[in-house]
């Protein structure tokens, strides 16, 4: 998994490629959590992530978690199909923003 970070203005966002897994997840993990730092909001660019597990699930509720606590945002955007289904079957859709 590949991360790239681009800011503008107050939003930081994070274009995501590959598989978020338990191997990448804490890479991603690290990555939410850092942008929350100076963000008002983190987009996670979803476009080329092909597959995600519970532990990259984990790292969307922590970031969702995150983004509550500041009074900030989180939005998921380019969620392929296959992703999606993944976020409707565990509910995460009426948790999450996604665009």
């Amino acid at each position: 998994m590949t991360i790239q970070t681009s800011r503008d203005g107050a939003t930081t966002t994070l274009q995501i490629e590959g598989r978020v897994d338990t191997m990448t997840s804490p890479q991603l993990q690290q990555a939410v959590l850092e942008a929350f730092q100076e963000a008002e909001k983190v987009v996670l660019d979803f476009k080329n992530v092909s597959y995600i597990s519970s532990a990259g699930l984990r790292v969307l509720l922590i970031g969702q978690k995150t983004a509550q606590s500041k009074h900030t945002a989180m939005v998921l955007t380019h969620v392929g199909e296959t992703v999606q289904n993944v976020l409707n079957m565990v509910g995460f859709n009426s948790v999450l923003t996604i665009e």
